[in-house]
């Protein structure tokens, strides 16, 4: 090997020697000892990759999460309704959720992205990340079942469930009863822009109140869009 060519392969050979194998990384991340690295690696896997994907992992993994956060909520909060229950599982269980539980446990090494998808910035996508997370967590429960898909989900969601002390209130159901309660029209959500590639969206949603005020913010999703925007015209209702 030339010099050069050595000295070119060197950062990325010290990027790998630095990262732990799969195995380890995936024992030490979800408290799981994987028995079939091929399931953990599908889990790992987008669309835009040659052969099987995360997608069917995610979906079993959105259901699993769900459950356990509600069987969790449901014990740790006996004193709150079906409503309060309801706001706290939908905050802990959104894809930002997912994708800070993802940075947080080292995912981003493991993603293995196509080429169009790497250059595009998919690692960065809370979509993207998110929905790793979930399909981790279905592999975790196939290989260990529900006790341990909810002894990851407990540890890696802990700080947040134990720190939310009041049922938080999602941002357009607050907009919509403000509105109510000032007898305005209800709000309404309007996507006026659509950018990026199919795996890494950008959208752009505009929120008004009739003509009293209105708000715009991007997001990842519609939903995550419009709750920004809901959130950034709220701010501006209640200065």
């Amino acid at each position: 090997m030339d010099l050069a060519h050595r000295r070119a392969v060197e950062p990325h050979r010290g990027r790998l020697l630095s990262t732990p194998d799969l195995g380890t990384w995936i024992e030490q991340a979800l408290g799981h000892a994987p028995k079939d690295l091929a399931l953990f690696t599908r889990a790992l896997t987008h669309g835009s990759h040659a052969g099987d994907n995360y997608e069917r992992l995610e979906f079993l993994g959105d259901r699993v999460l769900a459950l356990v956060i509600a069987e969790w909520l449901y014990a740790e909060f006996p004193d709150e309704p079906e409503g309060k229950l309801s706001r706290r599982l939908n905050a802990l269980v959104t894809r930002e959720s997912c994708a800070k539980v993802g940075r947080e446990i080292g995912v981003v090494p493991y993603l293995r992205l196509g080429k169009q998808a790497r250059d595009d910035g998919a690692a960065h996508s809370d979509n993207v990340v998110g929905d790793v997370v979930e399909a981790l967590i279905g592999a975790v429960y196939l290989e260990g079942g529900q006790d341990a898909a909810r002894t990851f989900i407990r540890r890696a969601w802990a700080m947040v469930v134990e720190t939310q002390d009041a049922a938080p209130k999602h941002p357009k159901s607050e907009l919509q009863e403000w509105a109510a309660s000032h007898n305005r029209k209800p709000p309404v959500y309007e996507i006026t822009d659509r950018s990026g590639p199919h795996h890494s969206p950008r959208f752009t949603v505009t929120v008004t109140v009739g003509k009293l005020a209105e708000a715009s913010a991007t997001g990842s999703s519609k939903q995550e869009a419009e709750t920004a925007a809901a959130r950034a015209l709220l701010e501006k209702l209640l200065r």
